[in-house]
């Protein structure tokens, strides 16, 4: 007998991408459902914003689908199951009752009802009806909202109708392209991505690490990609990939003039009250990540004397090193932005999903000729009280950029941290 689950409201209120967390199983979700979700969400609560973001889900699901696709299911996804929706009119139209109808007119299945909501649970075990509860406390991630920016083919001559510009394609031997437009007939275009792994070029001397820092690097390193968005958890290279290719493009051939380092100042704990000093001054406790992969930078090219960076020459060397890239680097506040206009510029922006849509359009809009803003972030880890990943306006960005030729988008999923960190983001 075929196993499938049938979804409360409590399980999409609870985790709006639930639809997706069942493997092969296929799901069925009852009228009484979306009545559910239409009720909740209305407002500016946590549920409210989940409702909301689990229809857009739904809506993505059906479009463009017919009637008799839908008889047929709605396929989830690669490796996952297919979704119907119960239509049959039930005497109190509840979960409950459509649980019931769903059992006597299909002996065929076992349904199991899932909720969050206990005392539901225990009614549907009253009337012998299988119950569980959704113990799923996955976030919901940069997967989950918005597209990877890669695209898995055979033939990459036959681009997917979805794929857009600065989007890469693999094949199964690791071949990888990048989808160009071309500026006529904007027609994509696949071209061979430059290699900088390992045996391949370096930038400012670091090499990729694996595939995903590879594809990332072609963007960065391209002044005609003028907005960069790099999404992933802690530990995938972001900033340190962003800020060898922005050094690359400053000290060696010129292209920008400086970089410029700015984040939202949401603080994790308790707030340590103002801080002395000048702007910049101010903004460096912030700027964590930024020192520390400076260090990791200036290691890999102030070190190249004699003794392999153990003689007191060679520390000297990356003491120059990094005080030359220090003054070439300039920290600024999100706050003195509005009014500013960032000529020949390379301009990163750290910890982007904390920022409102608002601010970031404030942002963006400061960028004038020949400046190039790279922006990084995870949705799963907003700090700022009133966001989440549907509303952040790193979200929002990613969404209204996908279209644009000049822009690019990658998920980084492959952590180069310690053993430790990975274990923490996987189970964290």
């Amino acid at each position: 007998m075929r196993s499938v689950r049938l979804l409360d409201t409590s399980v999409l209120l609870h985790d709006p991408a639930a639809v997706f967390r069942f493997g092969e199983q296929d799901l069925y979700l009852p009228l009484a459902v979306l009545h559910g979700l239409d009720n909740a969400r209305h407002g500016q609560s946590e549920e409210a914003r989940n409702a909301l973001q689990a229809s857009r889900f739904l809506d993505q699901l059906l479009s463009g689908v017919s009637p008799s696709e839908m008889e047929r299911g709605l396929p989830l996804g690669e490796g996952l199951g297919r979704l119907y929706f119960i239509t049959e009119p039930t005497a109190d139209a509840d979960v409950l009752a459509a649980a019931q109808t769903l059992t006597r007119t299909h002996p065929d299945i076992q349904v199991t009802l899932v909720a969050r909501d206990i005392n539901l649970r225990i009614q549907a075990s009253v009337l012998g009806l299988q119950a569980e509860d959704h113990e799923s406390e996955a976030r919901l991630d940069d997967p989950d909202l918005l597209p990877g920016g890669v695209h898995s083919v055979s033939d990459p001559a036959a681009p997917p109708e979805q794929a857009v510009a600065n989007e890469f394609l693999l094949q199964a031997n690791s071949a990888a392209w990048r989808l160009h437009a071309e500026p006529d007939t904007a027609t994509l275009v696949p071209q061979p991505i430059i290699d900088f792994s390992a045996a391949g070029e370096p930038v400012w001397g670091i090499h990729a690490r694996n595939q995903q820092q590879t594809l990332a690097l072609n963007l960065l390193m391209d002044p005609d990609v003028e907005l960069v968005t790099l999404l992933g958890p802690a530990g995938t290279g972001k900033t340190l990939l962003t800020l060898a290719a922005g050094l690359a493009q400053t000290l060696e051939t010129g292209h920008y003039e400086e970089i410029l380092m700015t984040r939202a100042t949401i603080a994790i704990g308790e707030d340590i009250g103002y801080l002395p000093g000048t702007e910049e001054e101010k903004m460096t406790p912030w700027m964590g990540a930024l020192m520390d992969n400076l260090e990791v930078l200036s290691a890999s090219t102030g070190a190249a004397g004699p003794g392999n960076g153990a003689s007191s020459g060679s520390r000297w060397a990356q003491a120059a090193t990094q005080d030359l890239l220090q003054s070439r680097v300039r920290v600024r506040s999100l706050n003195f932005m509005r009014g500013r206009t960032l000529l020949n510029r390379y301009m990163v922006l750290d910890e982007a999903q904390n920022l409102t849509p608002q601010q970031m359009r404030t942002l963006i809009t400061r960028a004038g000729p020949g400046t190039k803003i790279v922006c990084l972030g995870n949705v799963a880890q907003i700090d700022t009280p009133w966001l989440t990943p549907t509303t952040s306006g790193l979200t929002y960005l990613v969404r209204r950029f996908r279209d644009w030729p000049h822009s690019g988008h990658l998920n980084l999923t492959r952590g180069e941290r310690s053993r430790l960190a990975a274990h923490a983001s996987d189970v964290l």
